[in-house]
């Protein structure tokens, strides 16, 4: 696209349907790989990656060729594709539908970098749906407690 200059920092969360840990930590970086090749393949780029074996968060600076829904839904499909290719799944895999997306400025790339760096850390001290909610208050999103991702308590 000539003429088109963007910034665009958004963090994206996705997680594993019925919230069920199906990512094992062992297998985590192979499944990290392959997402970061889709967005790569995409021209966005990709800041940070890292997750629980229920959750994903993937940290990108978008590129203005495709909708944010689209690459989600991108990385998504062929994820889960790949992930049900493995011999270490014994579950069916899948995603639940939908996704949170949040927006940064160039200034907190770093912050929000290292926030998804430390998962393991952040999640000993708060549960994935304590997290996402902050999330959604913090960035004042409106939201249907009947749409919310389905949690397993």
């Amino acid at each position: 696209m000539a003429n088109t200059y963007t910034q665009l920092y958004i963090q994206m969360v996705f997680v594993v349907k019925g919230r069920q840990n199906l990512i094992p930590k062992v297998h985590k970086a192979a499944v990290y790989k392959y997402i970061t090749g889709v967005i790569q393949e995409r021209k966005h780029k990709l800041l940070a990656i890292n997750g629980m074996p229920d959750h994903i968060h993937i940290f990108i600076g978008l590129h203005p060729n495709q909708s944010l829904s689209d690459l989600a839904k991108e990385i998504k499909t062929a994820s889960t594709k790949y992930i049900k290719k493995q011999t270490w799944m014994k579950h069916n895999f899948s995603w639940q539908r939908g996704f949170g997306a949040f927006s940064y400025s160039h200034s907190h790339i770093s912050n929000v970098a290292k926030y998804i760096a430390n998962q393991e850390e952040h999640h000993r001290k708060k549960t994935l749906k304590k997290e996402y909610l902050d999330f959604l208050q913090k960035f004042e999103v409106e939201y249907d407690e009947r749409y919310l991702f389905d949690f397993l308590d």
